[in-house]
């Protein structure tokens, strides 16, 4: 028999995180965050719900929680040095570091953002969604906080709690990870500077064998190479290696 998992509202906690950010906003229930912070998306805005009832992830993938056991967060950030393409990867880099820190939790990235736990079968942990407004990068975090296995929606996704770290405190969470985004954003100094540097040492991706499920349904099969200047994952295919910008990048099991 699992634990009863703890739900304490996030609305009871004033989480500060200090500059650059503004004061985090908190909801107890909303559509999408993602969708509330687009309709004003000032910079450095930071959005949380107890319960977001149309939450979504990439590739229009639906995104649901139980009720007080997941962070969901979304937040505003200028286009960084590194351009645009690099947000998402940031953001990502940010979330692994956070989750280290505060759960002692080892985890990898599955590009382009994608928080993977190897030693749960690289179950997904968290997930990230950005979207591009005039007033800067929307960015919506979902992660798996306090979730029994039993709650979890997918047998591919995994939580703090399934892992073995039962008890972290979103309000902690958050902290760390709004923190840990402003160091990467501060010390990106291009695309092979020292943020761009973490996100490929963290990147579970390059190195793997991959297939690329592209948006127009096509297939293809072959090596990750590496993380381009752009942004990019850079596959080679029968001697040809070409840039992945979007997609669904799924890791090939040895046999």
């Amino acid at each position: 028999m699992e634990d009863t998992p703890q739900t304490g509202s996030l609305g009871a906690v004033s989480v500060t995180p200090g500059d650059p950010w503004g004061p985090v906003e908190v909801r107890e229930r909303v559509g999408s965050t993602n969708d509330e912070l687009r309709r004003d998306p000032r910079p450095w805005r930071v959005l949380v719900a107890d319960v977001q009832e149309s939450g979504r992830g990439r590739l229009g993938r639906a995104w649901t929680t139980t009720p007080g056991t997941a962070l969901a967060v979304s937040l505003v950030v200028p286009v960084p040095t590194s351009g645009a393409g690099w947000v998402p990867l940031f953001a990502g880099l940010a979330l692994h570091r956070a989750v280290a820190e505060v759960a002692g939790v080892e985890t990898r990235l599955k590009w382009p953002n994608d928080v993977v736990v190897p030693a749960d079968g690289e179950r997904k942990l968290a997930g990230i969604l950005c979207e591009w407004t005039p007033g800067g990068v929307v960015v919506g975090a979902g992660v798996n906080v306090d979730t029994p296995r039993s709650g979890l929606p997918l047998d591919t996704a995994t939580s703090l709690r399934a892992c073995g770290a039962p008890g972290v405190e979103r309000t902690a969470l958050l902290e760390a990870y709004l923190h840990d985004l402003a160091v990467v954003l501060r010390e990106d100094h291009g695309p092979f500077g020292p943020s761009a540097a973490g996100y490929r040492e963290a990147c579970g991706t390059v190195g793997r064998e991959v297939e690329v499920h592209a948006p127009d349904g096509s297939l293809r099969r072959g090596r990750a190479t590496g993380v381009d200047a752009e942004g990019r994952l850079t596959v080679r295919t029968d001697g040809v290696t070409s840039a992945v910008s979007a997609g669904d990048v799924v890791h090939v099991r040895p046999r």
